[in-house]
């Protein structure tokens, strides 16, 4: 199968060449239209919480590419063994994330299912100039991370009963919480290149933007922002399959400091659920958008690294 490049339609600004979060297609000179879909099983037991946080994951795509959502469709998957309350719930859930986005829920698609599973495809718009692509980051940058990491180790941890609904419940807010104030503090700001963190992980992710960009990324291990407990859990080997899957996929282009510990390596793969944003800024405006960002009231507003060019041999990551 083809990739779809630029060159076939000159209207497409972002397609699937560089592995971003969305894709972007010029309509007018003012208007592009960005558009995504995603969808997953449960990573909570409260069905409204569930569609409150896969609603937030799906418009998270509309925000990093630095667009404002317009309108969505839900997609479910439901099982008819199931109490249709348990749907009712989740849909609402889904249906209120939807509006505190500002966006309008215009239908949707389900089908029967052994497994629940539930999401959005939704529908953007941006200026074409204003674009925010996972390929723009630049040797000088600064990187800034708007969300804790640990989500999919705290939901492992949760599904085996090793902490309770208090210690879960710092994990389920940062999984719900809306990337709005942080994309709009980006564009507001001025910034090179964005990418929201998710399933392969702040390593993954961070090695896209990198790939795409064709740079070479440091991060500060000691200035990752971290859910508090993590790497107990992580000791206690309540680690998600997937970051072991993140780990082997992306491990050979990541190099560790030798001080880096274990449950750090895995730390980084962690596959996160609506995940914060990953910003590549330009080093004279990280401390605007560290200031923006905390007017916006974001969770987290972390430098963790910079952008330098990428010499023959370097490994695309280097985290130390």
């Amino acid at each position: 199968m083809k990739s779809a490049e630029k060159s076939i339609d000159p209207n497409l600004i972002v397609g699937l060449g560089t592995s971003d979060d969305a894709g972007v297609y010029r309509i007018s000179a003012d208007i592009a239209l960005i558009q995504t879909v995603d969808f997953f099983t449960p990573v909570v037991d409260d069905p409204y919480y569930f569609g409150l946080i896969a609603a937030a994951n799906a418009l998270s795509d509309i925000y990093a590419m630095g667009g404002k959502p317009l309108t969505a469709l839900n997609i479910c998957c439901f099982s008819t063994g199931l109490a249709p309350e348990v749907l009712a719930d989740i849909l609402r859930g889904g249906a209120d994330k939807i509006a505190e986005a500002g966006a309008v829920l215009v239908g949707g698609h389900t089908v029967t299912d052994n497994e629940i599973k539930y999401g959005l495809s939704v529908t953007g718009t941006v200026h074409p100039d204003k674009v925010i692509a996972n390929a723009g980051a630049r040797p000088g940058d600064v990187l800034v991370l708007t969300k804790p990491l640990g989500t999919g180790v705290f939901s492992t941890a949760f599904k085996n009963d090793a902490i309770g609904e208090f210690e879960f419940s710092r994990a389920v807010s940062s999984m719900a919480a809306l990337n709005r104030g942080a994309s709009e503090a980006m564009q507001e700001a001025g910034v090179n290149g964005c990418t929201d963190i998710t399933g392969f992980g702040l390593a993954g992710h961070l090695y896209e933007m990198a790939a795409a960009s064709g740079v070479r990324c440091k991060v500060d291990y000691r200035k990752l922002p971290f859910l508090e407990g993590l790497h107990e859990l992580i000791e206690k080997e309540f680690v998600p399959g997937g970051a072991y899957n993140n780990s082997r996929h992306f491990g050979r282009f990541i190099k560790f400091s030798a001080g880096i510990p274990d449950t750090g390596k895995l730390a980084v793969f962690d596959p996160q659920t609506s995940g914060g944003l990953l910003i590549s800024v330009p080093a004279e405006k990280a401390d605007m958008l560290v200031k923006k960002l905390k007017e916006k009231r974001t969770l987290c507003a972390a430098i963790i690294g910079e952008v330098v060019e990428k010499l023959s041999g370097d490994e695309d990551i280097e985290i130390r």
